[in-house]
């Protein structure tokens, strides 16, 4: 069974920091390509960040350039998000989500998320 489990959600004053973890089990991680979505309310889910298998590559929602930063450690199986300069508009809850193709097949999973809030 695989299980996606992120941690780290809080409410942040804006301009504050948090590190979002996402712990894998059940999937051989260091071939997935790890990925932090988000959903604020009302709006649909919207990737946010995505690294590759090797965490050579990532690549950011335009939004969130050069303040935050997708990170994976596969020895761990866990994959971080640290999200600096938080602004209001970040508040949502965000996901995890591992992805890989096999042959013509794309296999992908989801955590159960957690809520980020940024507020005043």
């Amino acid at each position: 069974q695989v299980l996606l489990v992120e941690s780290g959600g809080d409410l942040v004053q804006p301009g504050g920091s948090l590190r979002l973890s996402c712990a894998a089990s059940g999937l051989t991680f260091r071939t997935y390509t790890m990925s932090w979505y988000r959903q604020a309310p009302g709006k649909e889910r919207e990737l946010v960040a995505t690294i590759t298998s090797s965490g050579v590559t990532t690549n950011y929602e335009t939004s969130v350039k050069g303040r935050f930063t997708i990170s994976r450690d596969n020895a761990k199986n866990t994959v971080y998000l640290q999200m600096n300069s938080l602004k209001p508009e970040d508040t949502a809850v965000y996901y995890c989500n591992a992805r890989v193709r096999v042959l013509v097949s794309d296999y992908e999973f989801w955590g159960q998320g957690t809520q980020v809030t940024v507020s005043s």
